[in-house]
């Protein structure tokens, strides 16, 4: 079986970036297993893996626009202090703030008296990431899946109020 539209794959694999830094593996921990064709990867990778077989092998290198995009300036925002009252923050901590777009994952990048300043870029934006690795395993999706649009897998499913479940990050 190839990867396809609607196949649940498997993948052990590693990202670095331009400098030859690692940045992400799934080296001592479990393999990534996805949804191929939900964009739950980055879109040249998914593309690179259309049509890969079990045990074939990915090496590819991919400019931003192709991976995390380019970084905007514009997500980098000031915000009062006082919406973070009662809240110990610091710089490099991580939330998910709800926007005129949705929900988005958010950076704190400094903090200071009056406001805190916030990042709403992928952490990874901007950078050529070169992605390494191999499929491990290919199986059809389940209907369920499908219609959820992620795997499930073997433990209990159950969806939050929001819909959401498995906390799941792109």
């Amino acid at each position: 079986m190839a990867i396809s539209e609607n196949s649940v794959v498997t993948l052990d694999f590693s990202v670095s970036n331009a400098n030859g830094e690692l940045l992400d593996s799934t080296e001592d921990k479990q393999p990534l297993e996805y949804l191929h064709g939900t964009g739950y990867l980055v879109a040249g990778l998914e593309a690179e893996l259309n049509n890969k077989a079990v045990g074939e092998d990915f090496d590819i290198t991919l400019a931003p626009e192709q991976a995390y995009g380019e970084r905007d300036e514009a997500l980098v925002q000031s915000v009062p202090g006082e919406l973070f009252d009662g809240m110990e923050v610091s710089e490099g901590d991580t939330f998910v703030a709800e926007t005129d777009d949705g929900h988005r994952p958010v950076t704190i990048v400094e903090v200071a008296e009056e406001y805190v300043k916030v990042d709403g870029n992928h952490p990874l934006a901007g950078m050529t990431l070169t992605f390494k690795g191999v499929v491990r395993a290919i199986r059809p999706a389940t209907e369920e899946e499908i219609a959820h649009g992620h795997v499930h897998g073997e433990h209990d499913h159950d969806h939050d109020e929001a819909g959401g479940c498995c906390d799941h990050h792109h």
